[in-house]
């Protein structure tokens, strides 16, 4: 945190520096923060390993016997984790910012760097690089868990199931989605922890809104319009029909479609967040 620091103060007076400069000193800044924050190792080991290991116990635990009626998508079935994993992912993104706030640092932040929009543009990016190689192993690894376990477990070729591989076009498209879902979903719990500033207000306000919606869509099974709202328009149902590759004309936005109501979502938040950082005290 003081090599952070030190870089910071070395660029004072930055009122004076251009925009893509202070950008730059910024991200140098903001990247030392993350590098050195306790615990920012060991959440992003823990998204592999937790995505991966809930993937794989799904994969193992789903069973297709001769004779019984299956009826799944191979791919999102071995991508089940991704659900949990984010919890880490929006971990991981409220203490960015939440932590300086509670130890009373955002305000050395802002008076190295009086341009707030900057430094969340640069903790945004930060994050974002934290997230996708983390992202792109945690996928990976859930992939690969699928090929080996549920061939074994009667989901084959011969049976009508496609093969969890990289050859199949649908599933390198569930694949790439679902590491910007996550990076989506990093992006949109900085902008509410932004917000918010409060470490557990924020995290419960994010973790309620990536697993109370897809609950409130199930308990809306008796009334399909409203039902189908939800799956459309809130930010996580909508983002993970990016998995879905069979099925695809009875799902109530596309994969790609329901991505981009997320990323809307991502960034209306974190122009809000931007405009709330402006108009309030540190």
């Amino acid at each position: 945190m003081s090599q952070a620091l030190t870089i910071a103060r070395h660029r004072l007076p930055h009122s004076a520096a251009p925009a893509w400069e202070s950008f730059g000193d910024a991200l140098r800044a903001e990247w030392t923060k993350m590098r050195t924050m306790p615990g920012t190792a060991w959440i992003l080991a823990g998204i592999c390993a937790l995505t991966v290991a809930v993937s794989a116990g799904t994969d193992a635990a789903t069973k297709c016997t001769i004779g019984g009626a299956c009826a799944a998508d191979t791919t999102r079935l071995t991508l089940t984790g991704i659900e949990v994993g984010q919890a880490l992912v929006a971990v991981l993104a409220v203490l960015a910012i939440t932590g300086e706030y509670s130890t009373g640092m955002i305000r050395t932040t802002f008076a190295a760097m009086p341009r707030r929009s900057v430094v969340l543009a640069a903790k945004a990016s930060v994050l974002t690089c934290l997230v996708l190689p983390a992202a792109v192993v945690a996928v990976a690894g859930s992939l690969a868990a699928g090929w080996l376990i549920l061939p074994g477990n009667g989901f084959t070729a011969v049976r009508g199931f496609a093969l969890v591989s990289l050859a199949h076009g649908p599933t390198v498209r569930a694949a790439v989605g679902s590491v910007l879902y996550l990076a989506l979903i990093g992006l949109l719990s900085l902008a509410i922890a932004t917000m918010v500033r409060d470490s557990a207000v924020a995290t419960g306000s994010v973790l309620g809104l990536l697993y109370v919606a897809p609950i409130a869509s199930l308990l809306l099974a008796g009334q399909p319009v409203w039902q189908r709202r939800v799956q459309r328009y809130a930010p996580v149902n909508s983002g993970l029909t990016i998995e879905d590759t069979t099925g695809l004309r009875h799902l109530p936005i596309g994969p790609w479609g329901g991505l981009g109501v997320l990323a809307i979502w991502a960034a209306a938040s974190l122009l809000t967040a931007a405009l709330a950082l402006r108009l309030r005290d540190a």
